[in-house]
């Protein structure tokens, strides 16, 4: 199966997209909800496995994927004008144990041992270009899957929250006129710094963002994209702020921390770059239980997507006792495309 292929450019990868492929896709339930009665935000869907936002660079990794078993689809992050990704590279296998947030350093691996560094830089399309390929996508995509589409605001130098909110706003109505079925806005990139890539630590200023956003798409489900939550009263604020205006939370966006080469010097001019794979699976698990039993606590009305780490059944079935709605899955299914096959067929 091929495979996104991390020594090559982000433009080549995008220009060189494998087809859908026919295979057998086992159908998956479980014994308090059958295959029929999964949703995503109140959209029916097959299994609670999906994409997160980054593998899926364009509408045919999106098809491809869509073919191999997973069931939402998340279109990588769009802006309202272009953005070059960062330089290679762009995946860096990294030797880690499990990471829970405060690390200093990671280091360089030989091999891909299920994590990595990540650094994109939410690179992005002209709107025209990504609008005619969200279109055309969503006429390709099979019945029974849902086209999630990533936003994220471009701040400029003299802007305030509102107008940053505005842009954050515009990306999502251009995206549901494309045909998105719903929106993540994403308020979480370690690889960016900018005030876009942490506004889930300023609840009140992501409030504003999200109000804006809200208003502009209507009843269209709404997900927040978030990062490594520092502890309690800083997740029940965030939840106090977005409750009644997003429809879910996807979490973990990785857990950032500098990368150090096989010499030992620090890499990407020193800056932190975001781990993904296997190193977030217990925080993020951890994490989606912590939210979970404050939104039963206090009633409030958000779903949880648990995305960090997943590559077996096992996983999947963690996130959901932990209180997920779905799970996601993007390292792994980088690296093996049949594993949501694999998944599905083990459950």
């Amino acid at each position: 199966m091929q495979t996104y292929d991390r020594q090559k450019s982000y433009r080549w990868n995008c220009d060189h997209v494998p087809v859908p492929v026919s295979l057998s896709v086992p159908t998956v339930s479980v014994e308090s909800s059958p295959a029929e009665n999964f949703s995503f935000c109140g959209l029916p869907v097959h299994s609670p496995l999906g994409v997160p936002a980054g593998p899926l660079l364009n509408g045919k990794w999106c098809l491809y994927y869509a073919s191999l078993g997973f069931d939402v689809v998340t279109y990588k992050t769009v802006r309202s004008g272009f953005r070059e990704c960062y330089p290679l590279p762009n995946l860096v296998p990294v030797d880690t144990a499990s990471l829970f947030g405060g690390e200093q350093s990671v280091s360089q691996a030989d091999t891909m041992e299920g994590s990595w560094a990540v650094s994109y830089g939410m690179p992005s399309q002209d709107p025209d270009d990504w609008q005619a390929d969200i279109a055309e996508t969503q006429q390709q995509l099979p019945s029974g899957k849902v086209l999630s589409v990533s936003i994220v605001g471009t701040v400029q130098p003299d802007w305030t929250l509102e107008r940053l909110a505005e842009d954050y706003a515009l990306c999502a109505r251009l995206a549901i006129e494309s045909g998105a079925d719903c929106i993540e806005a994403n308020f979480s990139c370690p690889n960016v710094s900018t005030c876009d890539g942490q506004l889930f630590q300023n609840p009140a200023d992501c409030a504003t963002v999200v109000k804006i956003i809200r208003e502009a798409i209507g009843d269209t489900p709404l997900i927040g994209k978030i990062g490594r939550l520092n502890n309690d009263d800083e997740s029940l604020e965030l939840l106090r702020h977005l409750n009644g205006y997003v429809d879910a939370l996807a979490m973990t966006n990785s857990i950032a921390t500098q990368v150090l080469d096989q010499n030992g010097k620090l890499m990407f001019d020193g800056q932190r770059r975001g781990i993904c794979g296997k190193a977030t699976l217990q925080a993020s698990v951890a994490q989606t239980k912590s939210l979970n039993d404050m939104i039963a606590e206090h009633d409030f009305n958000i779903e949880l997507i648990g995305v960090g780490g997943v590559s077996t059944v096992e996983d999947v079935r963690d996130y959901l006792a932990a209180g997920a709605q779905a799970v996601h899955i993007a390292t792994a299914a980088m690296v093996n495309p049949l594993v949501a096959i694999e998944i599905k067929r083990a459950w």
